[in-house]
């Protein structure tokens, strides 16, 4: 069985668990997601494929899954929270609950509201436990790419929900935190903007995946507002966040800019042209604040590495060109898995 699944299993009652631990080992090893909802039957996502849960692993139909009935739901929930919902009151106001080894419960329910903003959310009828994977080495392919005369290159990643943005940037933290010997890339300061605690997916205070040994965490803080802390407290020499459109965002990163910091940030997008023409972005790429684009697809699985780009200013727009030798191997193979 997967580590990861491994570590969530005992949060599930016994016929979610019995369930789980059916699966293939094929199947354990991408599962991705466990989505249970209030009286309809149990799901999972592995290797981007949605199936239902029944008592032997994988059911044939809907009828014959488990069905999410209120003492399951209610069971896993106290599991989850320690039978101490009010002790993760500010996360769940997020719409989630970390758990040790960084996988994230998402939460769905009436929202409560108060002055126009979330104060937390009741009559919880869903829940989206999502797995924390790190795959050290995804940054491989691409990191020589990023680079430009022994400097990293301010860089965005673009991708479709789903696609491995993220588990790209957490490994392109880890390599850029610990430096690469073998491209000429010394350590650097890293600062993580981590506002949804998927990067560093930290428990406490402390990360539970590796994004390495010179990087500073500041979770569950809005993007803007942490950017603009990580700079004042942490002098970093490379910030990273990830999720980036807002106009809040797009003044914090050119902050950092003009303090001399490189940016490695990310965004959902479904092509290069398209992600270029938001007003943030365009504004980055126009003061040379993006200077590479990472794309990112499902079309062989979730982490297809469709190009890696240069971006420039041009008059009424902006340049996008693929770099010469990465974009040939990943014609040659139809796209590369990173």
């Amino acid at each position: 069985m997967h580590s990861s699944l491994e570590e969530v299993l005992n949060y599930f009652p016994p016929v979610l668990k019995d369930a789980l631990a059916a699966l293939p080992p094929s199947v354990q090893n991408r599962l991705e997601e466990v989505r249970l909802r209030r009286g309809r039957p149990a799901a999972a996502v592995s290797g981007g494929r949605e199936f239902f849960l029944g008592p032997s692993g994988v059911a044939r139909t809907p009828e014959g899954a488990i069905s999410c009935s209120e003492p399951l739901m209610s069971a896993f929930l106290e599991a989850v929270s320690r039978a101490s919902l009010y002790a993760y009151a500010e996360q769940v106001r997020r719409g989630y609950i970390t758990l040790p080894g960084g996988h994230r419960l998402g939460l769905a329910g009436e929202a409560v509201l108060s002055g126009g903003e979330v104060r937390t959310i009741k009559h919880i009828g869903g829940f989206n436990l999502r797995l924390a994977r790190e795959i050290k080495g995804a940054a491989d392919k691409i990191l020589p790419g990023l680079l430009a005369e022994g400097r990293l290159c301010h860089t965005l990643i673009v991708s479709p929900p789903g696609s491995g943005k993220t588990t790209l940037l957490r490994d392109l933290a880890r390599q850029i935190s610990n430096g690469v010997e073998a491209l000429g890339l010394p350590g650097c300061k890293v600062a993580i903007a981590d506002e949804r605690s998927e990067i560093a997916a930290c428990y406490r205070g402390e990360p539970q995946l590796d994004v390495g040994r010179r990087t500073d965490v500041l979770d569950g803080c809005p993007k803007a507002e942490a950017i603009m802390m990580l700079i004042r407290a942490m002098s970093p020499e490379v910030l990273i966040t990830d999720e980036i459109g807002s106009e809040a965002d797009g003044r914090a990163l050119e902050e950092a800019l003009h303090c001399g910091i490189t940016l490695v940030v990310t965004a959902h997008g479904a092509s290069g042209e398209d992600i270029c023409r938001r007003p943030v972005i365009e504004r980055l790429v126009r003061s040379g604040g993006l200077e590479r684009l990472v794309f990112l697809s499902r079309r062989r699985g979730p982490g297809t590495l469709e190009g890696v780009f240069t971006l420039s200013k041009a008059a009424g727009g902006h340049n996008i060109r693929p770099m010469p030798a990465i974009s040939a191997a990943i014609t040659a193979v139809g796209g590369s898995r990173v």
